[in-house]
């Protein structure tokens, strides 16, 4: 049964960063397109946790940890440029 539920989750997050991929193409400003490469990072933390439960190991888990906190990062660098024009004061 969980099986089953992880395949249709992944295929779901699949989606999801194809959508996400569609928007940072054809998004109307550059918010949205940070906006959309944000959410695909968090898409994409999810279809490495399914993996890692699919494979039943904690290896990916950290790996998810980690591509979090620097799609955080990456995020807030990208908003404050747009922001001031500068990212480090």
């Amino acid at each position: 049964m969980l099986e089953r539920a992880v395949e249709i989750s992944a295929v779901l997050f699949m989606i999801a960063i194809a959508l996400n991929f569609y928007r940072l193409i054809l998004g109307p400003s550059l918010p949205d397109r940070i906006a959309a490469v944000d959410t695909m990072y968090v898409n994409a933390i999810g279809a490495i946790v399914l993996y890692g439960m699919w494979l039943k190991t904690t290896l990916y888990f950290e790996a998810a940890l980690l591509i979090a906190m620097l799609g955080f990062i990456s995020t807030v660098a990208v908003c404050k440029y747009l922001l001031r024009g500068d990212i480090i004061e």
